[in-house]
């Protein structure tokens, strides 16, 4: 999968599968430039100046004239995935940008049982992926995310994530179409999140997640694309963990603006490069569409919200326990399992590096 690194955002290449509405064969013999023509003119005859859109999608407006078509979705939805395509379709964008980062990306190529199998397989392997890209509590706290996702998947047995891999599918299929990431990196979103929260803050969030087993059904989901109920629940949130909130939407939101403000420049007209107004399509969960909306023309600071401050000396303590209560649990196992079997458990470099850790460090 390609990326483009010459852009601030990420950018990725288009889908490759095949399609009715794809690229028509380009006649034989012609040249490059005709070709370029002819592609762009036919994206021309397919946008529709005025589309009839579904009631989840804002138009925003750029100072250069482009336009933003914003598609708040629900992330497990169908009929968000039916939103995106039509509204792709209707206006033939120059730049689709989702609401993914880097660390996210897989589950654009990956098929729906695939998902639906990683969504509610959560070993021991992830665990440890988690905590090494994010540090022990920001990582355990992605685990605890992860666990509210497959219980949600195992209610509606449908994976997360449609509405982008909808979108990605749908930018192949459009002429000089890009796709871009348009997240904040979940690391930094995790490691800001955790700083925000106090330890007992940390502790009622980590129960809540752990006992959650609510029922949930498609009609909840749907629900979750209507602005008032969106509204009224994020004012309960706000109101139980603010910090919570400020890092994990507020400050998206102003990070979703920047990318999707950068998305919207103008574009080069092959025939002349002459600069035109861009059309772009946005693909975002319904609770940052208020958000972006009020950033759109305002001056952002987005290096306020990519620091991740280190962490403190009670930080460190905790941290510290944690994995001294895991070394006590796994010196207790290798004695249980016997001399050989311990040592093969000794020699695995996660097990040394989590000893190593446990060293005080150096002033």
């Amino acid at each position: 999968m390609d990326q483009d690194s010459n852009s601030e955002d990420e950018s990725l290449g288009p889908s490759q599968e095949p399609s009715e509405e794809e690229h028509p064969c380009i006649p034989p013999g012609l040249a490059d430039s005709e070709a370029m023509e002819m592609l762009w003119q036919l994206r021309a005859q397919r946008r529709q100046s005025f589309p009839e859109l579904p009631e989840t999608v804002t138009r925003l407006t750029a100072p250069d004239g482009s336009l933003l078509y914003l598609v708040g979705t629900a992330h497990f939805s169908d009929s968000s995935k039916k939103d995106v395509t039509t509204t792709i379709r209707a206006v033939q964008p120059d730049v689709v940008v989702v609401e993914l980062c880097q660390y996210r990306v897989s589950m654009l190529r990956m098929d729906e049982n695939t998902l639906l199998k990683e969504a509610k397989d959560i070993n021991l392997e992830k665990v440890q992926q988690a905590i090494k890209q994010n540090g022990l509590m920001s990582g355990l706290m992605q685990i605890l995310l992860l666990k509210v996702s497959a219980h949600i998947t195992e209610q509606l047995g449908m994976a997360p994530g449609g509405e982008f891999r909808e979108a990605f599918k749908e930018a192949g299929r459009v002429p000089f179409c890009k796709f871009h990431l348009g997240d904040r990196p979940i690391p930094v979103t995790f490691k800001r999140a955790i700083a925000a929260l106090s330890l007992w803050q940390k502790a009622r969030l980590a129960w809540g997640l752990c006992f959650l087993s609510d029922p949930i059904s498609k009609e909840d989901v749907e629900k979750c694309k209507q602005k008032d109920l969106l509204e009224q629940t994020m004012s309960e949130m706000i109101g139980e963990f603010p910090a919570l909130h400020q890092t994990i939407v507020a400050e998206r939101d102003i990070y979703l603006t920047h990318t999707l403000r950068q998305a919207t420049r103008c574009v080069e007209a092959p025939s002349n490069a002459e600069k035109v107004p861009a059309v772009v399509v946005g693909v975002v969960g319904m609770g940052h569409v208020p958000g972006i909306e009020k950033n759109w023309e305002k001056q952002l600071n987005i290096s306020e919200i990519m620091s991740v401050a280190p962490p403190s000396r009670l930080s460190w303590m905790f941290r510290t326990v944690m994995k001294g209560v895991m070394a006590g649990m796994l010196g207790y196992t290798c004695y249980r399992a016997g001399g050989s079997l311990g040592r093969a458990l000794l020699s695995l470099p996660t097990v040394q590096s989590l000893l190593t850790t446990l060293r005080p460090p150096t002033s």
